[in-house]
């Protein structure tokens, strides 16, 4: 990679990174652009070169958040083993990411409940794609109710957003054995009768 291209990419990633902080900090309403140049020690001008807008910014760190999340959660997915097992490898995965990502998990949340997501409906399903299909090969092998895999995710998220949540604030503190004991209730509830 040559310097240039790599000062280009590395001002970018500094400024999204800053923009992750500052947003779980300050909201997305109280983090202008001013103060992301700041933080990000580059001019306001540099940002406005890579983001034609604070909505182009927050959308493309979106995408960019969101990929990091899609990318980790099949991390280790091993097809020899029993898909139940496999299951627990993505949801443990899914539950580890947070833990070690708390202002995406804030900024994702707060992303998902604003008027932004309305816009990243379609690109959302494709950077999930492959965990849907992984869904889908369990619903196809009758591991799982007859749902839409589509639907599985949101049920899922759930509880897993609330148990990283309660783990962050230090309300509780899980271990991979507890976090293992809620995704078998997980399990419990969306596998199909007699299944295991």
């Amino acid at each position: 990679m040559n310097v240039q291209l790599e000062d280009i990419c590395g001002k970018r990633e500094t400024v999204l990174n800053s923009t992750l902080a500052l947003i779980r900090q300050y909201g997305f309403h109280g983090t202008p652009m001013s103060m992301i140049a700041k933080h990000a020690g580059v001019a306001a001008g540099t940002i406005y070169h890579y983001f034609e807008s604070k909505d182009a910014l927050i959308n493309a760190l979106y995408e960019h958040e969101s990929s990091r999340l899609a990318a980790s959660l099949l991390v280790g997915d091993d097809e020899s083993l029993h898909y139940k097992e496999r299951f627990f490898r993505c949801m443990l995965n899914h539950y580890h990411f947070y833990i070690g990502n708390p202002d995406t998990l804030y900024f994702l949340e707060q992303y998902s409940n604003s008027p932004y997501a309305k816009n990243q409906v379609e690109n959302h399903e494709k950077r999930f794609e492959h965990i849907i299909r992984f869904f889908d090969f369990g619903i196809q092998q009758k591991y799982f109710k007859n749902i839409d895999a589509k639907l599985l995710m949101p049920i899922i998220k759930g509880t897993l957003v609330a148990a990283a949540n309660f783990h962050l604030r230090q309300h509780m503190v899980f271990s991979d054995d507890d976090i293992r004991a809620v995704i078998s209730m997980i399990w419990d509830g969306i596998k199909k009768q007699g299944k295991d």
